[in-house]
């Protein structure tokens, strides 16, 4: 499978067979966000930087609430949880969107802002490619983070809704989050775009990678 990093919170990810999975498609954050066609949408939550449905090409089936489906091979789960510490009731609520594809485990955290729980890593597991916010301010911060890491234990860790070069919301960079990990555990892609099997799943660390977002 191929994930490629679209910017913010947006990834398209795409099955060898070539079915597209686009989730968290954004809109004005200060940069534009590249035309991408995809199969299916998923929006953890309908605001602005989430729920741009007309950025994408094609006509895709669109998931934004908790649900069990497969769309052309892709397996798709729709988890609920909260957009903060309040049980949403500051923010609302959010869509945590878990996908199989090519034997792959992916999960997508969306704006999660709710406190690790038990209850909850246990609903996500397994998971091989964990995607998650790290910016703090409106989601789940640096050291929380962490902690979602730790208990999940994913083979692959792509960070998400940081501050980059340009966009317009008050987030933090992704630099305390990384200096959490070793140096051998994270690495800087200067590319938008990895692909992976299930044999470049490793067993004894988690890898961080900081991906480029494409432009």
């Amino acid at each position: 499978m191929k994930i490629r990093y679209l910017g913010h919170s947006c990834f398209s990810l795409t099955e060898s067979t070539g079915t597209t999975v686009v989730c968290d498609p954004y809109g004005d954050v200060g940069f534009p966000m590249p035309r991408v066609r995809a199969d299916v949408v998923t929006m953890s939550h309908d605001h602005y930087d989430h729920n741009n449905l007309a950025a994408v090409d094609g006509k895709p089936v669109v998931f934004n609430e908790e649900c069990q489906e497969e769309v052309a091979g892709v397996s798709i789960t729709g988890i609920k949880s909260a957009h903060d510490d309040e049980e949403g009731r500051k923010r609302g609520k959010n869509v945590i969107f878990k996908f199989r594809m090519d034997g792959v485990d992916v999960c997508h955290l969306g704006d999660l802002g709710e406190e690790c729980s038990s209850s909850l890593i246990e609903t996500l597991l397994p998971v091989d490619v964990l995607m998650l916010p790290v910016g703090g301010k409106y989601t789940i911060d640096a050291e929380q983070a962490k902690e979602y890491v730790d208990r999940i234990m994913p083979s692959i860790v792509i960070p998400m809704h940081y501050k980059t070069k340009g966009l317009d919301l008050d987030i933090d960079k992704p630099d305390d989050f990384l200096d959490m990990f070793d140096e051998e555990e994270v690495e800087y892609l200067e590319d938008s775009e990895i692909e992976l099997t299930r044999d470049d799943l490793g067993e004894d660390m988690t890898k961080v990678i900081l991906m480029e977002r494409d432009r």
